[in-house]
């Protein structure tokens, strides 16, 4: 891969991040087998990704959030929402009390996101518009003369949608170096594999022929996406543009590259199986970590 990240998360740090990603992905199978509706395997593919963005590169959290000066993330690929609950959950927006009526009647936590949820900025979830919201944020804080950045998790079956097009556009022609788009490419969508249902490569070929400066990262690498985010803004008057190579349903074997589990819950005995497999993981980071 085509990283030219700077990898200078310490082993401790690293370690802290990949047991996080571990506990989210319990929380996120939690949601999902409670609820009984949920997208599985897009959370579990993209949760590294967040896990990374909130605890180690944005400078977003509870205390702030009302600040608009602070770091801003769309959660385009609305989906995948549980994966966003996890994170969120974890930096103490809201208890876990609060986010188990997930689905529930008069519940705010649906499955979707929505500014009702705190934490949360956009409404989103009609595919291919979290990255025209995040350019319009972006422009705004450049006008504004201010330095906050603007990210944004966009899923690789959306990339489809025109209007993904048309901001990539309007973010080269601003020259957006505050944009931050990143692609959950882990190459499944609801009807299969995104090549065959819609060839989109080459990805990089077409987001550098619209203006941005590319990169490659492994997106299920705490260590790796750390590094690479590091190196932001990749190039000056340039918006960014980072493609995560993910795995749909990372973290449990039998959810891994699987197109089912796209929109699927989980029957008694698969999450009990899935939740052995986490809780084997915890163990041995524990015992390898202390």
């Amino acid at each position: 891969m085509n990283n030219t990240s700077k990898n200078t998360i310490t082993q401790e740090k690293s370690a802290l991040l990949e047991y996080k990603s571990i506990q989210y992905r319990k929380t996120i199978l939690s949601l999902i087998y409670s609820a009984k509706a949920g997208h599985t395997g897009g959370s579990l593919s993209c949760v590294d990704i967040l896990n990374v963005l909130y605890n180690q590169t944005m400078n977003i959290y509870k205390e702030n959030f009302s600040d608009y000066n602070r770091d801003h993330y769309v959660h385009s690929k609305g989906h995948s929402v549980e994966a966003l609950y996890a994170v969120l959950l974890d930096l103490g927006f809201y208890s876990i009390e609060e986010l188990m009526t997930i689905e529930k009647f008069n519940s705010p936590f649906i499955g979707h996101p929505t500014r009702s949820i705190p934490g949360i900025e956009q409404n989103t979830g009609a595919l291919g518009h979290g990255l025209s919201l995040s350019v319009g944020m972006a422009l705004a804080a450049k006008l504004d003369h201010r330095n906050n950045r603007i990210f944004t998790i966009m899923g690789d079956g959306e990339l489809t949608e025109g209007s993904i097009w048309e901001a990539s556009a309007s973010a080269s022609n601003y020259r957006l170096d505050n944009l931050v788009a990143i692609i959950d490419r882990n190459t499944l969508q609801i009807s299969g594999r995104t090549e065959n249902v819609m060839a989109m490569e080459s990805l990089e070929a077409k987001f550098a022929a619209f203006g941005f400066a590319v990169r490659h990262v492994n997106g299920n690498d705490v260590s790796e996406l750390s590094g690479l985010f590091e190196t932001l803004p990749f190039e000056s008057g340039k918006p960014n543009l980072v493609l995560a190579h993910t795995v749909k349903g990372k973290g449990i074997s039998f959810m891994e590259d699987n197109v089912a589990w796209h929109h699927r819950v989980p029957t008694d005995e698969e999450y009990a199986l899935a939740i052995q497999e986490l809780e084997l993981a915890e163990k041995k980071m524990e015992k390898t970590y202390g």
